[in-house]
């Protein structure tokens, strides 16, 4: 015989199954009629929540989740390590989820929560659309982390990739670099996140009177180093000229690194290189790479926020943060002088 769920509940009394979750944690917004109600259709189905890790005092697990797309990136790693202390420091536990980058497996992420495991979920999403999104929030506390397309209901808390990608192509061309190429994103349809670093990619070629020319965009067919540097040492061999190069997140930058490498050219005497997510082995490089750095405790410590007020029974329209990010110049693209930024400048 099959558990009752949540939405069982919610079903046979015709609300909800966030004011069924409501009910099952004892808010006290919830009327005495909507409570009995409730109660009477957990008492018709036999609902019994899963108390695992719940704390009966106040009905909560004090845990949370933190869904995305793969923990083997360096990115996804770090973010993961720095929302886990930043929940520690608020007595809350942290549980990780792959989600592999699919609808499927995001949807599972947001879905499946109402046993009472976690009290809210955190996602960075990749594939669900806003709508979709703002559907499967059901009665789960849910932030979203990143670049997806703003949900009306949901919260979400990001960085202006705009912005950041402007400035980063602004650097370039402080260092006296004309033609800037554009790697790593994808060859078909483009992810949120490749459609606002491209923007911002042109809308900087464009404040220095430059050509955003689609010769010097290169994508690559596989999201990871090994695919950025098949994808630009192809280019690079079919004749692609470009003295500087913005890269959509760090590990393009690694894969673009060993391309020019390969070929005898270097970084950034022959081709300046700006990475994106400022991993903790950029730094390591030889030469350092020059990455824009998101503020990732500020994501952290907003997210959070704003989940735990979900969780305390926020119910408005969704709210939508930006917060901080800064270029940690190193050796790849150093600031016009030469100098570079200090080892842990950007922490």
């Amino acid at each position: 015989m099959s558990r009752v769920t949540l939405q069982d509940v919610a079903d046979h009394a015709g609300v909800s199954m966030k004011t069924v979750s409501n009910v099952v944690r004892g808010y006290q917004h919830v009327s005495d009629p909507m409570r009995t109600r409730v109660q009477a259709s957990i008492d018709a189905l036999g609902y019994r929540p899963n108390v695992s890790g719940r704390s009966l005092a106040t009905g909560r697990s004090n845990m949370l989740a933190f869904a995305f797309a793969d923990l083997r990136r360096p990115y996804f790693a770090e973010l993961a390590h720095v929302i886990s202390r930043v929940c520690a420091a608020r007595g809350y536990h942290l549980l990780f989820e792959e989600t592999g980058g699919t609808a499927d497996g995001e949807r599972s992420a947001v879905r499946g929560r109402e046993a009472g495991v976690v009290d809210g979920v955190i996602i960075h999403p990749q594939d669900l659309t806003p709508a979709e999104l703002d559907e499967l929030r059901g009665d789960t506390a849910v932030v979203f982390l990143g670049e997806a397309e703003r949900p009306r209901h949901s919260d979400q808390v990001a960085i202006d990739n705009v912005r950041a990608a402007a400035e980063a192509v602004a650097h370039l061309v402080a260092l006296g670099r004309r033609r800037i190429g554009f790697l790593g994103h994808e060859p078909a349809a483009l992810s949120q996140t490749s459609l606002l670093r491209l923007q911002g990619y042109r809308d900087g070629l464009e404040a220095a009177g430059l050509a955003a020319e689609d010769s010097l965009l290169v994508p690559r067919g596989v999201g990871d180093a090994q695919g950025a540097e098949a994808a630009f040492g192809r280019a690079l061999d079919t004749g692609l000229e470009i003295d500087a190069l913005l890269c959509r997140d760090d590990l393009a930058a690694l894969g673009a690194l060993r391309a020019m490498r390969l070929r005898g050219l270097e970084a950034p005497n022959d081709i300046a290189v700006i990475g994106w997510d400022a991993i903790g082995l950029a730094a390591s490089l030889a030469p350092s790479l020059t990455s824009v750095a998101p503020d990732t405790v500020a994501l952290a410590e907003s997210t959070l926020e704003l989940l735990l007020e979900r969780i305390e029974g926020h119910d408005g329209p969704g709210r939508h943060r930006t917060v901080g990010h800064r270029l940690l110049v190193g050796e790849s693209a150093p600031y016009p002088d030469g100098s570079v930024d200090e080892p842990g400048a950007g922490d």
